[in-house]
């Protein structure tokens, strides 16, 4: 049986590891998902356009792209009437959306840039700093609940893609779409892990940081270890004192 500590998940790469783990994403997953780049790369537009159709379908959703969005710097729309799909601030949103879209086919699942990349795409909309470009910028702020079910569009979007695909075996398809549904619920934790109180990990990690005093006879002195753990530290202070003067029980 694995010993997972509870603290150790708030680490990007150990919980990304514990989750690749769980759920069973290997190095086959993503050989499938760069085998699917042909089928999905062509598709992108379409779902990039079903996406926002879906967003501006919902007065909650859409209202998240009136404000001026970072790095663009043309006319923003000034209230929900103005916003459509051809708004030069929608089409600079969709490019995001079609870049992400693509970089999940396309990606190096080994390598640690990969799941920093997908954890800034989930910081990114929680208000605070996600990728650099967003530095010193207004705020993005989207709850979870509409990132969560966005999530599960896109999948069924992308699995109904594959799944009809004509040029596709049916072994192919089985690969490709358990590959998808696995990034994408490791995605889905990514966004949980900035909006979600995991009390068993904090609660953990705020008694891991209190000091335990342990005493311990060295010869003819009693020496009294102050020991405060953290994630990755521990910091020890030693208190001398001669077993004589020092009274304990």
């Amino acid at each position: 049986m694995q010993q997972i500590d509870p603290v150790s998940l708030n680490h990007l790469l150990t919980r990304v590891t514990y989750l690749r783990n769980f759920i069973g994403f290997t190095t086959e997953d993503a050989d499938a998902l760069h085998a699917a780049t042909p089928v999905v790369r062509p598709l992108v537009p379409t779902v990039v356009n079903m996406v926002y159709g879906k967003l501006f379908g919902f007065d909650i959703t859409a209202k998240a792209f009136v404000p001026r969005q970072t790095g663009y710097e043309g006319v923003a729309p000034v209230n929900l009437e103005e916003l459509s799909q051809d708004h030069p601030q929608i089409k600079f949103r969709k490019d995001f959306l079609a870049q992400y879209c693509r970089k999940l086919v396309t990606m190096d699942y080994e390598k640690e840039s990969t799941w920093e990349y997908l954890d800034k795409v989930a910081l990114m909309h929680t208000g605070e700093t996600g990728f650099k470009h967003r530095e010193k910028k207004s705020s993005l702020r989207v709850e979870y609940i509409h990132c969560g079910i966005l999530l599960g569009y896109v999948e069924d979007i992308l699995v109904n893609a594959v799944a009809t695909h004509p040029d596709l075996d049916l072994d192919t398809k089985t690969a490709v779409i358990r590959a998808l549904n696995k990034i994408l619920c490791i995605q889905n934790d990514l966004f949980a892990r900035h909006y979600v109180a995991d009390n068993e990990s904090q609660v953990n990690a705020s008694a891991a940081r209190e000091p335990r005093l342990v005493l311990r006879n060295v010869g003819d002195h009693s020496v009294l270890f102050r020991c405060t753990i953290s994630a990755g530290s521990i910091l020890l202070r030693l208190s001398v004192h001669s077993r004589r003067a020092y009274k304990y029980h």
